[in-house]
């Protein structure tokens, strides 16, 4: 089963363009919302993280009821091994 990835990042952050290029090199379809110009993703960042640092990257759907999304605050790439299964 495949998960659900999320990224807030903006062009100038170069760990959000790290997350990118690692989900890209690992052929792992991802969705990605620029937040310097997306208001509404903006917003929404927010809303999960209680702040504004990027990249947010969310694992999984945060709206499925069975609470398996993760939400992980910077670039972590064991983490994100860890939590995808690589």
């Amino acid at each position: 089963m495949t998960k659900k990835i999320t990224i807030y990042s903006t062009p100038s952050c170069h760990f959000c363009h790290a997350a990118k290029d690692f989900f890209k090199e690992n052929k792992i379809k991802f969705t990605d919302y620029d937040v310097s110009t997306d208001m509404e993703r903006r917003k929404e960042m927010i809303d999960l993280t209680g702040q504004m640092g990027v990249p947010v990257i969310v694992i999984g759907d945060p709206s499925d009821p069975s609470g398996q999304a993760e939400t992980l605050i910077g670039f972590d790439k064991r983490k994100i091994k860890e939590l995808l299964g690589l």
